[in-house]
This record gives structure tokens, sequence and C-alpha cells, in this order.
């Protein structure tokens, strides 16, 4: 919509605003416009200026509720500092919204050490698996923050050691060198409890090539300086200077062709054994999920190649799933085969909650997901009810989590949970969802499975 996209450059989207100065932005904006009609579509995987995103939180609401979304999540690498705000933007929006990080972890002590050398999730890292931590109730938020601290410290001093080795690229090459400092950190939201992340030296990297060379010889210069020849689709992108989503595409083209040269590996320090963050979710009654990714033909951002993952070896993958304790499996309808899917479903049946979420940190992306409307997907939406049903309601007694032990529904199977905070989540008024929660909260404690009323 227009109207949305004028609001990217106010202080909705604003990074450098309070959190508090954009929701009242958001307000004076929403009672303004009429908006999409909402739909059923949901997304729980949008990364925001906490990590690399375009969008920050009240932003990344408004642009799903203007695309027609029923709800929103966030999930930003290592942190979980956009959930407050945009949960307050979904609610003033009308929609629902839930809050979660994104994590690295290790798997190379488990199974006598069969993930060590192989690739699981992570095109950049060998026994190295990205996860969610989904549905994080808000009195957890601080202990999340002080959890994901030293990881985020830790990457920190590994991202400005590769900023060092790119710029004697960039010497090289005769352009100037990035800023760790202002042109790194100044771009992330680092020091408000947000991730650095590869892509924020990307674009730091992007600025300098394009101030060195102009988009009109990007081309050029990337294929002379460097050797990196981009795709077909790629090089359209980058051959047309007035692309308003020119600096993703450029990062992208540098995420494959230029990062690999001085890529340092994480340590353990970064990615934590996988047991530690799975322990840490569950003793905040948040969900702990795998994010299934597949072999991969061509990339939904532009920055993966063709290469194969887990799809070989997945049912000893699920097995050391189930032995850490996972309770839930996030992916991507949009970027797995009909085969994928149903095979994924298949290994998740009655075992593992199904969270879907398309990874948003591009402006050239979508928001919409309309695969989860699909007959084969449409559970999907529901399980989303319930992820928000629990965030609430968890929040309100931890014994409510769905996975907590002593949930007074446990004694039913993971579906009629599920069915259960389903209606919960969409019984909900979403304009008050912590006090509606509180009502809701006390009718489980009753017995009572009916929000209808």
């Amino acid at each position: 919509m227009s109207d949305a996209a004028a609001a990217l450059n106010g202080p909705i989207n604003d990074p450098l605003l309070e959190p508090e100065e954009r929701l009242e932005a958001l307000k004076h904006y929403a009672r303004e416009q009429n908006g999409t009609a909402r739909g059923d579509e949901v997304n729980n995987h949008i990364h925001t200026v906490y990590s690399f995103s375009p969008y920050t939180p009240a932003m990344a609401a408004l642009m799903a509720r203007e695309a027609g979304l029923a709800a929103a999540g966030s999930v930003d690498h290592d942190s979980a500092a956009a959930s407050v705000e945009l949960k307050a933007a979904a609610a003033e929006l009308g929609i629902g919204g839930c809050g979660g990080f994104e994590a690295r972890v290790s798997f190379r002590d488990r199974r006598g050490g069969f993930f060590a050398g192989r690739k699981i999730n992570n095109p950049d890292s060998e026994g190295i698996a990205y996860i969610t931590v989904q549905g994080i109730p808000r009195p957890a938020l601080e202990k999340t923050a002080a959890f994901l601290k030293p990881i985020r410290e830790t990457r920190l001093r590994r991202s400005r050691a590769m900023t060092g080795a790119a710029n004697d690229l960039l010497r090289e090459a005769k352009v100037p060198p990035v800023d760790f400092e202002n042109d790194v950190i100044g771009l992330s939201r680092y020091r408000r409890g947000g991730e650095i992340t590869e892509r924020h030296l990307m674009a730091a990297t992007a600025s300098k090539l394009e101030e060195a060379w102009g988009r009109t010889g990007m081309l050029e210069g990337l294929r002379k300086s460097f050797g990196i020849v981009p795709g077909a689709k790629q090089e359209k992108f980058l051959s047309d200077p007035a692309n308003p989503h020119y600096l993703y595409d450029l990062l992208g083209v540098l995420k494959t062709g230029f990062l690999p040269r001085f890529f340092i590996q994480p340590g353990e320090n970064e990615c934590p054994p996988a047991q530690k963050v799975v322990d840490f979710a569950l003793s905040i009654r948040a969900i702990p999920a795998y994010s299934y990714l597949g072999d991969v033909g061509e990339s939904p951002t532009g920055d993966k190649k063709a290469e194969k993952f887990e799809d070989d070896y997945l049912e000893d993958l699920f097995e050391e799933l189930a032995a850490a304790g996972f309770r839930a499996i996030t992916y991507m309808p949009p970027r797995n085969s009909p085969a994928q899917l149903e095979r994924i479903r298949r290994f998740c049946s009655g075992n593992y909650m199904e969270i879907s979420g398309v990874d948003i940190n591009s402006s050239r992306q979508s928001f919409n997901c309309p695969e989860v409307l699909l007959p084969a997907c449409r559970h999907l939406v529901d399980t989303t009810w319930a992820l928000i049903a629990h965030e609430y309601l968890a929040g309100a007694d931890p014994s409510l989590g769905i996975f907590s032990p002593d949930n007074p529904l446990g004694s039913l199977p993971l579906a009629g949970r599920l069915d259960v905070y389903a209606g919960a989540g969409k019984a909900l008024d979403l304009k008050r969802p912590e006090e509606s929660a509180l009502k809701i909260a006390e009718a489980l404690r009753m017995g009572n499975l009916d929000f209808s009323r």
C-alpha cells in the first residue's frame, strides 16, 4: 500500500527514536488509515532493526497489517529486544503479535560427533544449526537479554576482526575502508540490545563500494577487483541505478561472493551447545524450535546458493532433537517443495508443534505467505494462534505455557493442547491481549475450555 510505503521514511520506522515515540506515531497513522482487510495469513519469522532489517518493530507490525496478515512475530538474531514494541504495535493495529529470538547452536558434540562435519541448516558452518526460541513470556525478557548478552559480546569481537580482514581487501581495491564503530555498530541497534550480523558488515561494505564506484560502475568494479560475477537476476537488479532495493540486492551478492574470503568461523561461546539453549528456553516457559531448512534450490533471499542440508539424515537429526528436548519445528512453506513439506510434517506428527514463518530481512521480500492457506499448511494458522495464546498465558501464569510441566492440560495429547490454545488465541481481545489473557487463564485453571463467551 502506498501510504504504508510512505511511512517507511517517517517516525514509525526511525530506529533512532525511542519505541514509545514510534508507537505514538503509529497510533496517529492508524487513526488516519482504513487499512487493508485482514485475512488469515500469518508470519512468525520477521527480523527487525534489532538484527538486520529495513523495519523497526512498529513498522514490521504495520507492514504485516497492511499486507492483510492476521498475526506477526519477530525473531531477531540473538535478541528478543523487538518483542515488546512489536506486540504493542500489533495490538494497536488489531492483529496478533508474538516475539522470540533466533540463535545458532552447536550440534558438534551430539551423536558421537555425527553432525560435526556436516552442514545442518547453516550455509556458513558445519555442525552449527539455526534454531528459534519462540513465544517468550514478557516477564522472562530480562532473563533472556542476560542469557544472550555474552553471545552478543562474542559476536561483536568476531565481527570487528572480520571487518579488519575485509578492509585489507578493500584497500587493495582502492575502496575506502569500513569504520567498525561508525559504519557497522552505528548501523545496528547493538547498544539497545540488538545484534550485529554479517549483513551489517556487508551493508557497510556495499556503501563503501557505491561511494568508490557508483552504481553505474558497480558490476565492473566487482568483476575487476574481486572476480565477482553476479547471476543473471542479480546482474539485472544491479544494472538499474533507480532500483529501490539496490542495497539489499548488492548485500546478497557480497554475502555469497565477498564474505567467504575473510569469514571467521564462530566458536562455542557464540554458538553454545544446543542443549544449553533448549534448557534455557524451557526454564523460562518459551518454546525451543529447530529451524528446518531442507536442501536448497534457488534462495528466496538471493544470498544462499543451491546446496544440500539435513534432508539426507533427517531421521538421525530428529532423534537428537527429541533427546535434546526440542518442542517445535519451524519451517517456511515457500522455501520447500511439497515433498519436503510432507516429509517434515510426517516427522512432526503428534510430537512437535509446527510453527511457520517467512524470513523477512530485505525490502524486496513480501510479508505475505499465501502458502499457509493451502489445505496442507492450513494448520499452521492455528498453531500461530496457539503460539500467541501460549505467550500471553504463560506471561500471566507460568504453568499455562503449552509445554509447562505443571500445565493443567498436560494429560491431553499435544494435538489436543494445541487445539485448546488455538481457540484461546482466537478468543483474545487483540486490542487488549494481556488483559483478556488473564480471564482466559482463569478459565483454563477452572477447567473451562470454551472461550466463546
